[in-house]
């Protein structure tokens, strides 16, 4: 078994609840092998997850967090997000062979629609890529616009009215052929909520072109997908997964959890588990099923032979995470990333046509604590890099280049700059490009070298400055070879270093 401690991008406080993600022998070598990473939603504690594999060959996760995320559909360079009141459109804004901050594949939001709050569930495209979800608040299918927060496409023939009484739970959309095809209820109720009192037998399938009810008597339905000439889907409520049959829904495996999120790759189905947590829970055959056998519900992955039933790998969430809702495979990608929308990355990030990749506009790190820093909403203070110089993991310094510098923005890391250079600036006004690299731990910076280039193609040092009680460590010398190599890369010469660090 491998195993690892997984901790949030913010540094977590010594009582924030701890994640731990387990993993089966073999899932790192299949992703390898397959060429590909995951990712999965977790709405009850905001967190969108990115699954896949270092340099090292161990399972990395990365997460970022988002208001209630929920339905997920992956298309190329791009991925949707449902979240609580909007619809997210991210791409990926590396090229073949390119790498970011060790990933292979970096996210970054492009388009968010406002929906209002709907309780979206899954989301696809169709093949015009038009964006459909299912609104389950209004019991529909429904599209984006411009001028409302949807736009209705399909109701079921026993819904009379469309109300924000999530009436049946409508909550799942399989596509075929490019169109909708096939949607999961939890029940045929046309009354506000009336779902719940259905939860073990009044789930049924419907065939959206035909506004049949193909299927019936199941629990708590989800995920319907149309794969390899059969209509696949989870029983939620008794933990299994199957596919219909001439309206009968045949088990292939039993899975211990509740299901929702349902991925394909070659004879794998891909499978979400969440605990038992709410009411919503109670009362259903899994839960019986669970206790006759000895077990406990749990949260993860499985990843299941379609042929056999068996389960191949598996990936096991304990801890703050106890529910999951969908999953999605990103092929052809090692190790994907998002960019962060609680702190100033999402600011600092910019790209333009002939930028020759991503472009950051100041240090990508913090500049020096002046004190406390004021508390981000939702997540946990970090000590400053000074106030815990005893424990600095200067194994793990990153170094980061950095575009587009000038006097203005590097005016609040002066504090960084050794020989000032807001003093140079009021004698010798820049002369060329300024190019720069920082060393950051734990994503504060340590140290900032700058350098200027010339037009007789020679870069002059400015400023070389390591904290104190970071030298000795090689940082200095480090961050000189990577601006040297930067230099290279742009046939600029370095002739002279003029600061001390």
């Amino acid at each position: 078994m491998e195993s690892f401690l997984h901790r949030s991008n913010a540094m977590p406080s010594s009582s924030a609840p701890k994640l731990e993600i387990t993993c089966s022998p073999h899932l790192v070598t299949w992703l390898q092998t397959q060429l590909l990473s995951l990712a999965f939603t977790t709405y009850q504690t905001n967190r969108l997850f990115f699954i896949g594999c270092n340099d090292q060959g161990r399972i990395t996760a990365h997460e970022r967090l988002f208001d209630k995320p929920m339905g997920m559909y992956a298309s190329n360079n791009s991925i949707y997000v449902s979240t609580c009141y909007q619809i997210w459109r991210f791409e990926n804004l590396l090229k073949p062979q390119e790498i970011y901050q060790q990933s292979d594949c970096f996210y970054i939001p492009r388009t968010a629609y406002t929906t209002g709050d709907l309780n979206v569930h899954d989301v696809t495209l169709d093949d015009s890529e038009n964006l459909i979800f299912v609104n389950t608040n209004f019991s529909c299918l429904a599209t984006i616009s411009n001028d409302y927060s949807f736009v209705p496409l399909w109701q079921p023939p026993f819904i009379s009215k469309l109300a924000a009484e999530d009436r049946c739970h409508l909550n799942g959309l399989g596509m075929r052929d490019g169109k909708p095809a096939y949607v999961t209820a939890c029940s045929t109720t046309d009354t506000a909520a009336g779902w719940r009192n259905h939860r073990v037998g009044g789930g049924v399938v419907i065939d959206v072109q035909t506004n049949d009810i193909i299927a019936t008597g199941l629990s708590m339905p989800h995920s319907p997908r149309w794969y390899q000439g059969k209509l696949w889907l989870l029983n939620s409520g008794t933990g299994d997964l199957g596919y219909l049959d001439d309206g009968k829904f045949v088990p292939i495996a039993f899975c211990p959890g509740f299901l929702r999120g349902l991925a394909f790759w070659n004879n794998v189905a891909l499978v979400g588990l969440s605990k038992l947590r709410s009411r919503s829970f109670s009362g259903l055959a899994l839960e019986e099923r669970l206790a006759a056998q000895g077990q406990e519900a749990q949260c993860g992955l499985m990843l299941i032979d379609l042929n056999t039933g068996e389960t191949l790998h598996w990936l096991h969430i304990d801890g703050v995470v106890e529910e999951l809702f969908d999953v999605v495979v990103l092929p052809g990608v090692v190790q994907p990333r998002a960019i962060g929308l609680q702190n100033e990355d999402i600011k600092r990030l910019v790209t333009f046509p002939g930028s020759n990749g991503i472009v950051i506009t100041k240090p990508t790190a913090k500049r020096p604590s002046q004190g406390e820093a004021a508390p981000r909403a939702g997540l946990p203070r970090s000590p400053s890099v000074a106030a815990q110089s005893q424990e600095l993991d200067l194994a793990n310094i990153k170094y980061q280049r950095i575009y587009h510098l000038n006097a203005d923005n590097l005016a609040p890391y002066e504090a960084f700059t050794f020989p000032s250079l807001q003093r140079r600036w009021q004698t010798q006004p820049q002369r060329g490009e300024l190019l720069g690299i920082s060393a950051a731990v734990a994503g504060e910076m340590v140290g900032l070298a700058i350098a200027e280039l010339l037009p007789d193609q020679t870069a002059e040092m400015l400023s070389l400055y390591v904290l104190p009680n970071c030298r000795r460590q090689g940082i200095g010398t480090r961050l000189v070879k990577h601006l040297e190599r930067s230099l290279a890369e742009r046939d600029y010469l370095l002739r002279q270093l003029t600061a001390q660090g």
